[in-house]
């Protein structure tokens, strides 16, 4: 089995999700004898908050640099907004960075969606580090929602979520934002917050959801176990 570092924090009740899905994942394929080598950094979650580019840039760059020289052999960043700094560091360490919007992108297309609403933060709504790279590498388009929904959603994601607050409201707020995104044309919605499969469950509404942390934790998985793509998941 491959050894993943991965770089948590943001937010640790994310991390937490990822560790066990991650854990039981390669666990249904070895069996409960042995377990994953992980090497997990908690990053400091206000390095996030900050909204400094240039800090947060160099502060990834440095965990990812640790794990590659402590034996990772690729990096799970474990939520969807610092992904935004995939750009600045994957060219400069020498081990893959498993990117969430492949993960996410492989299971659409392989349920023949092209258009998918993205909800999250106001960053991972408006930024390029998801969209852009579906529509360039698999192109999906991705739809968003109006300002005044982006302002909530971050809202409830920034000030509840990522502080493990899970509330009715929040829930009725996402469900309703899914249900104007699917009637803009969305065939199925990213859940592009770490924190969001946690308050939303697919039976819940009627299109699908593409719950970013799971399908990223089942990429891991198979990059652990060395799987071919395409392999059915473990998880």
């Amino acid at each position: 089995m491959k050894t993943l570092g991965m770089i948590g924090g943001t937010s640790w009740h994310a991390t937490e999700a990822y560790y066990r899905m991650i854990n039981e994942g390669v666990s249904r394929h070895i069996g409960t004898q042995g377990n994953p080598e992980l090497i997990l950094h908690s990053i400091n979650i206000e390095v996030m908050r900050s909204r400094d580019g240039d800090r947060i840039r160099a502060k990834y760059l440095e965990v990812a640099r640790l794990l590659e020289q402590h034996g990772a052999q690729g990096i799970l960043i474990c939520a969807n907004t610092p992904h935004m700094v995939y750009e600045h560091v994957q060219p400069r360490i020498g081990i893959p960075i498993l990117h969430i919007a492949d993960a996410t992108g492989a299971a659409a297309q392989a349920q023949g969606l092209k258009t998918l609403g993205l909800l999250g933060n106001k960053p991972t709504m408006t930024g390029d580090f998801i969209s852009g790279r579906l529509q360039r590498e698999f192109g999906i388009r991705t739809l968003i929602p109006a300002l005044e929904g982006q302002e909530r959603s971050n809202h409830y994601v920034s000030k509840e979520l990522t502080h493990g607050k899970f509330t009715p409201e929040a829930r009725a707020f996402f469900t309703g934002e899914i249900q104007k995104l699917a009637a803009a044309g969305a065939q199925g919605i990213i859940l592009g917050c770490t924190e969001l499969p946690l308050l939303i469950r697919q039976e819940e509404v009627d299109v699908p959801v593409l719950a970013t942390t799971d399908l990223h934790a089942r990429m891991a998985v198979d990059f652990i176990l060395e799987r071919e793509p395409g392999t059915p998941p473990v998880l």
